[in-house]
């Protein structure tokens, strides 16, 4: 795969895209990587990844904590069902 280099981006487009890394556990690479390729994607992209971009998706990081943040919600108060 080829590189590529990027010059002379604003700085308030180079801080977001670190905002949006450091919020989803990504490197700025793959950010850059998911703007590009939503931009550009082709129409024979499989149904699987159109969905994705559809839907959405977490990282590791976001589905532990949002699962860490609803742990309590699933417990049982035994004295509100008598």
């Amino acid at each position: 795969m080829q590189q590529l280099t990027i010059r002379g981006l604003d700085l308030d487009v180079e801080k977001e895209i670190r905002k949006i890394a450091k919020l989803r556990g990504k490197s700025i690479n793959q950010v850059i990587k998911e703007a590009v390729h939503k931009e550009f994607k082709t129409k024979d992209e499989k149904p699987a990844a159109s969905l994705r971009n559809l839907a959405g998706g977490w990282t590791r990081k976001e589905a532990a904590d949002f699962e860490s943040a609803i742990k309590s919600c699933e417990q049982t108060d035994e004295e509100m069902w008598k």
